[in-house]
């Protein structure tokens, strides 16, 4: 069964549907590439997809161990090539944690270990450069 269905609009932008709950939402292209950027951009997604990911397996583990990360943020920058082809060339991921409780550094060591393995980050392309910034607040 289909995960998503897309469907173009016109001027450049979709509108997917997700399945299995019925959410929708809305791309355009990016005002530097012929779009009226009134929306997510698709590789706008790549980086929001890159930083839930990385949010949500954190919260898993942490939530197996007792930890709770509500309040949590992450920041994503995303850093397009200035030549052709167009690609994502660098994601700048910064990442405030909030926690319910001090962490030991082995603590630490595992949930940020989970964020640089999260199946998003893993499926990136090796030529997107992905530098990440962990703020323990």
């Amino acid at each position: 069964m289909p995960t998503v269905k897309i469907t173009y609009l016109g001027d450049l932008r979709t509108d997917s549907t997700h399945l299995q709950s019925g959410n929708k939402l809305i791309t355009d292209a990016p005002t530097d590439n012929m779009g009226k950027g009134e929306a997510f951009s698709p590789t706008d997604l790549l980086a929001t997809a890159t930083g839930t990911c990385m949010l949500t397996t954190m919260a898993i583990v942490a939530q197996r161990d007792g930890i709770e990360l509500v309040g949590s943020e992450v920041e994503v920058t995303k850093i397009m090539t200035q030549t052709p082809p167009r690609r994502v060339a660098r994601l700048e991921i910064n990442l405030k944690l909030k926690t319910n409780i001090v962490l030991s550094s082995e603590q630490v060591k595992k949930l940020e270990n989970t964020a640089h393995k999260c199946p998003v980050s893993l499926s990136l392309h090796p030529d997107v450069e992905q530098v990440l910034i962990f703020e323990w607040i």
